[in-house]
């Protein structure tokens, strides 16, 4: 430690009472962190390159300040999901310091990291008050039974109107219109079902029968579209 000659010069004073850091609410505990070893919590947050052309979801389990689990979902240019598949690999058992000033390939998942790392510091995580957090597989649980990332896709022109092309539920296979031609319902497949029933034996024809839906009013429609091909 280097002291300048003003410092050296000076007369000590002694420092008054020290209180910590203030506590932070972690998986049902008030914790007052002072290393990174003392942070645990399991949070969701979003991050976006900076063209802004895509955007990362990200959920972190951690556990005495190392990730245990993650769950990467990428939505925009293509190459970000081979991003996502080596960030899955390095982001695991990795400190959060580690993790925030790792290179994690896309932007978008990089600035996800910084956003999700200021929620756990600042205790802002959504276990902060579930005594003993979740456990390390938990983020699994948001994508269903399906296992498979719920995307919302549509398209829109003034010529010719809204088309849905996937739906929370699964891939829009056709749209309901009424009279007017307003959508009123749509059919859909949710393609992990789908892959699950062809996994176990059943032909794709009728796995595909097996995992469709339909939603709204569907079945008093007017006329149907494919709203990719029509």
């Amino acid at each position: 430690m280097i002291y300048s000659s003003e410092v050296q010069n000076m007369c000590p004073v002694a420092k008054g009472a020290y209180h910590g850091p203030a506590p932070i609410p972690e998986e049902g505990k008030w914790v007052q962190a002072k290393e990174i070893r003392d942070i645990s919590g399991l949070t969701h947050g979003v991050g976006w390159c900076a063209p802004q052309q895509g955007a990362c979801k990200l959920t972190l389990n951690v556990k005495d300040g190392i990730i245990e689990e993650a769950l990467v979902e990428t939505l925009g240019c293509s190459g970000m999901t081979h991003s996502a598949a080596m960030a899955s690999e390095i982001l695991i058992g990795k400190t959060l310091l580690e993790a925030l000033n790792t290179d994690l390939v896309c932007d978008a998942i990089n600035t996800a990291m910084r956003e999700l790392f200021l929620q756990i510091v600042y205790g802002r995580t959504q276990t902060a008050f579930s005594e003993g957090g979740l456990p390390i597989g938990a983020s699994l649980e948001d994508l269903g039974k399906g296992l498979r990332s719920q995307i919302g896709t549509m398209f829109a022109s003034k010529a010719k109107g809204p088309r849905y092309m996937e739906m929370a539920e699964g891939y829009v296979t056709r749209i309901a219109l009424n009279k007017d031609k307003e959508i009123i319902g749509y059919e859909f497949v949710n393609l992990g079902k789908m892959m699950d029933f062809i996994k176990g034996g059943a032909e794709p024809g009728e796995a595909l029968k097996k995992a469709q839906g339909h939603y709204g009013q569907f079945e008093n429609a007017d006329s149907y579209i494919d709203p990719r091909k029509q």
